[in-house]
């Protein structure tokens, strides 16, 4: 009754449907019946050492010395990823990179929207189950050489 009373606002306050969802989310959270479990986003596959998943969690210095060590072992190009808050650290990161290497690294930026799930687990059996769709913004920087490294070498 009182989610009806709530809903019945929102909607008189002309909002839209996703800050509907969210005060929904909210009300079934400060229940306190349900346990939130947030879900990997789909597509986070590591391919052949070269992907950097950046997050605001782990130290800058350490994901630059990680991108630095590949660069180091003989890989052309790597590609950093950033999910929501992170992006700005993920851009960080590339123009780093280009500035240490002298400009010598190129940029390749593509940005898209991902889906994330939320599971709303129940506590007990009197409740349901429940999920949340929710959409976040990410980036995908392709870091790679502009010349090859046996150009860069001097020959005698």
């Amino acid at each position: 009754m009182a989610e009806e009373r709530k809903l019945q606002c929102i909607n008189k306050n002309n909002f839209n449907e996703t800050s509907v969802q969210r005060n929904v989310m909210k009300t079934i959270l400060s229940n306190s019946n349900h346990v939130l479990r947030k879900r990997q986003p789909i597509g986070l596959i590591k391919r052949e050492n070269k992907d950097i998943y950046v997050t605001n969690k782990t130290n800058f210095k350490a994901q630059l010395n990680n991108c630095e060590r590949l660069f180091n072992a003989g890989v052309s190009e790597i590609v950093i990823h950033g999910l929501g808050a992170a992006i700005n650290r993920a851009c960080n990161l590339a123009l780093q990179l280009k500035e240490i290497h002298h400009n010598t690294l190129d940029l390749d930026i593509k940005t898209s929207t991902a889906e994330l799930i939320d599971d709303f687990e129940p506590l007990d059996d009197n409740h349901d189950y429940e999920m949340n769709i929710r959409r976040n913004s990410a980036i995908h920087i392709r870091v790679f050489r502009k010349e090859v490294m046996g150009i860069l070498r001097r020959t005698e």
